[in-house]
């Protein structure tokens, strides 16, 4: 690759970031030392970087001073990477001219025990930083036109809300739902919380709302069959009615996942399920209360007493699905409470591991309880046991609010409290888009909160709880979410997306064809120039990921931000020596030679008493003769700076226990 001039003035701004990074960070130190960098027209360190004030003076120095890269030593780039580059175009400077090197979650943060080290550590990555920027090109963006319409997959409540919107806002829709209805897990599904309106009502109403909006067309019994095109111009096909030969090709700007999640089936012996009759799952639950009327029977016998056993095939310490559910623990306490008032005389058990009513839900639980609902709490490592009778379900539980008492009862009814699992062809639906799925087979956003429905790949968008668990409020909320973010992008002429990208050396290639190979995106292809087959790339399409780079024989491949020279030149400072000078002494650094000297001398009791095996709190207290609540507040700081560490629960599962750092349990 051709060898591209290296800037001359540079800016460096280390940010105090209010103590988070100079607490730790001698950023005044690091400041006179950068400054005497090669090619350092300015080293400052500032309170805030972010703060206008410092913005507006950034731009001064650009413009005043003629710096032609600057490089900002903060937090992560996550949070303030389109902040700098803002300030750089301001300031007449190319956004790609600026490197923000993160000194807060990399070495304050993380190393707030050593801050001597977390010095050391912010130097060398400053140096790399000005190294990276030094060899930094001016990038123009890359521009496409954009198509206004988008494909929405699933027409459930979240998918034919997120429809509804983007319609309204002037988009094509084509809406397809692999379903013979739209609707989801709503459609026939009984009264819900909090306004008590049945699932079907509001489906029919969502669907009201798209009949009347021509923009939108709706595709029951379909899926996508294939997906081609680029960023802003994709090509969907739908395979409709299932018929092989039937398929139907959409242009589509942008697309939006809200597929959904389906309800966890309990395996074959779990709780008794399947093997008597009377234990029954959540959902078949509620749709036997809503179809009853007068009273409540199950397979001819009245029901007067049910067991809820609540976290079935959730939270699993070795199992597949370790996370919660967040919505089960109020479904079945709304449940318990509509047949309360549906039916009278009916007793409810609810087996817990733990209430997660959350927010308003609170409500639906101290409603329960004062209609007289008996909750009893469980254990994972000890959940209830479960026989079945002709006509009664027998039920153990070791209660933990009673001091893991056994308790015994005999119900009419088990119902397992089921959670939400992804749906079987979630990886199907991955594959054709190329976006990722997590650890718990969920599709994967950027960030749960700084991106919570955009997907690696750009203009592919995610909704409602085809992401994670969600109930219906949040699920819903998730989906316009994601339909004003299209529609903001959609309605622009063209669409600007960020030129970091691979590059060929046309002179260099020699296609061997591993570079399209690798490529995941399918963004690699060949074509002849020059009477020579060389690879391409379709910059739209391209992630910039890199793996095509290592791959390649002839060294042909570069990525834009990410070439050789800035690779090489930040390796290059890092690893360059660093002359500080650190006070010796100070407690928790290395280097003091007193070890234990400078510790409290409580923490010196507690590292003694803790010196042969793990103890609980009320143990350690014990032992060294001091209340329990100062002991807690020491221990927990000792935890912080990482001197003892939880070593799980005692054998009463009352207490964690604790135990030195590196100390076997």
């Amino acid at each position: 690759m051709e060898e591209k001039q290296k800037k001359q003035r540079i800016g460096v701004y280390i940010c105090h970031c209010g103590g988070n990074i100079s607490d730790y960070v001698d950023v005044e130190q690091l400041r006179d030392i950068v400054g005497q960098e090669e090619n350092v027209a300015v080293s400052k360190n500032v309170m805030f970087a972010c703060a206008d004030s410092n913005q507006k003076e950034m731009i001064k120095d650009i413009q005043e001073k003629h710096l032609d890269g600057i490089v900002v030593a903060s937090c992560s780039p996550k949070l303030h990477l389109h902040t700098f580059r803002g300030v750089a175009e301001r300031a007449g400077l190319n956004p790609y001219n600026y490197v923000q090197v993160n000194v807060r979650e990399q070495c304050s943060w993380a190393h707030s025990d050593h801050p001597d080290q977390a010095s050391y550590k912010a130097a060398g990555l400053i140096r790399a930083g000005i190294r990276r920027v030094s060899s930094s090109e001016a990038l123009t963006n890359i521009e496409v036109k954009a198509t206004k319409s988008v494909v929405v997959i699933g027409a459930g409540l979240a998918g034919m809300r997120a429809s509804i919107d983007l319609a309204r806002m002037g988009n094509q829709v084509v809406l397809v739902e692999k379903e013979p209805v739209a609707g989801g897990q709503m459609a026939g599904k009984g009264p819900v919380f909090p306004t008590n309106q049945k699932g079907q009502e509001l489906v029919n109403t969502l669907l009201g709302e798209i009949r009347k909006l021509p923009k939108i067309t709706l595709f029951t019994s379909a899926t996508v069959d294939k997906v081609t095109g680029s960023i802003g111009n994709f090509k969907v096909d739908i395979k409709v009615n299932g018929t092989p030969g039937e398929v139907m090709s959409f242009p589509a700007g942008a697309i939006l996942v809200t597929t959904g999640y389906e309800s966890y089936i309990p395996k074959e012996g779990e709780y008794g399920f399947t093997e008597g009759g009377r234990v029954i799952t959540m959902k078949e639950f509620e749709k036997m209360v809503d179809s009853s009327n007068s009273s409540l029977s199950y397979k001819g016998k009245p029901v007067k007493t049910i067991a809820y056993i609540y976290c079935v095939g959730m939270r699993q310490t070795k199992g597949e699905n370790k996370y919660c559910s967040r919505s089960c623990c109020t479904a079945a306490i709304h449940s318990s409470i509509m047949v309360h008032e549906k039916f009278k005389g009916i007793k409810a058990f609810h087996l817990y591991r733990d209430i997660r009513t959350y927010g308003k839900n609170e409500i639906l639980y101290e409603k329960s309880s004062r209609l007289g609902d008996t909750f009893l709490m469980y254990q994972e490592k000890e959940p209830p046991s479960v026989v079945q009778g002709k006509n009664i379900v027998n039920v153990k539980i070791k209660d933990s609010l009673t001091k893991k008492r056994e308790l015994e009862l005999d119900a009419d009814l088990v119902v397992l409290v089921t959670g939400m699992v992804p749906r079987n062809d979630s990886q199907d639906i991955a594959n054709k888009l190329k976006i990722p799925i997590g650890n718990d087979k969920f599709f994967n956003e950027i960030h749960p909160k700084l991106r919570p429905v955009e997907t690696v790949i750009n203009w592919v968008f995610l909704g409602g709880s085809c992401q994670g668990p969600k109930n219906i409020t949040e699920s819903v909320q998730s989906a316009m979410a994601a339909s004003a973010k299209i529609n903001a992008i959609i309605r622009k002429d063209t669409l600007e997306l960020e030129p970091i990208v691979a590059r060929i050396d046309a002179e260099a290639c020699t296609w061997c064809g591993k570079c399209q190979e690798v490529c995941e995106y399918d963004a690699i292809f060949q074509i002849e120039t020059n009477g020579k087959v060389v690879a391409s790339v379709n910059d739209p399409v391209c992630k910039g990921c890199g793996i095509c780079a290592p791959i390649c024989p002839a060294d042909a491949i570069d990525i834009a931000q990410y070439t050789n020279a800035e690779i090489e030149g930040m390796i290059d400072g890092f690893s360059q020596q660093v002359d500080l000078n650190i006070e010796k002494g100070k407690s928790g650094q290395e280097g003091d030679a007193g070890g234990m000297k400078d510790f409290p001398q409580i923490w010196k009791s507690i590292m003694e008493n803790l010196s042969e095996e793990p103890k609980t709190i009320p143990q350690i207290a014990a032992g060294i003769q001091q209340p329990s609540e100062l002991v807690t507040w020491h221990l927990m700081t000792m935890n912080k700076y990482y001197i003892v560490e939880s070593a799980g629960i005692d054998d009463n599962d009352e207490y964690f226990l604790y135990k030195l750092k590196n100390q076997a349990k």
